[in-house]
């Protein structure tokens, strides 16, 4: 189950909404498939063997992967950062691995933009 943000989201890029959405005013986490699993799923238990770690957070990203907020939940878990679980359909580390990129690529366009 997604436990709910501390504070205000704020997305970096919009918002994809899912097409039947009646609410455009609820926040995106309303419509989160994983609101409806078990939080086991996507949060590991201490001293979890690398085979069941690997086995549930592959079935959590399948969850994932159905959920219409998928980018949403990526966004928020990359801007807070979420430091456990999955969120987005990544993981703890792929999420660290994405963020490093992000941080990279910023480097490199404003080393481009003072060197123009």
């Amino acid at each position: 189950m997604l436990q709910l943000p501390h504070q205000p989201l704020q997305v970096a890029v919009p918002p994809q909404r899912s097409a039947a959405r009646e609410d455009q005013d609820a926040p995106w986490h309303t419509e989160a498939v994983c609101r409806r699993d078990e939080a086991g799923l996507f949060f590991a238990p201490s001293k979890e063997p690398t085979a069941a770690r690997l086995s549930r957070e592959d079935a959590a990203k399948r969850v994932c992967a159905r959920c219409p907020v998928m980018v949403e939940c990526r966004e928020h878990a990359l801007l807070q950062p979420e430091p456990y679980g999955v969120w987005g359909g990544l993981t703890a580390a792929e999420r660290r691995v994405v963020l490093a990129r992000r941080r990279r690529r910023e480097t490199e366009i404003k080393k481009a933009a003072s060197a123009a």
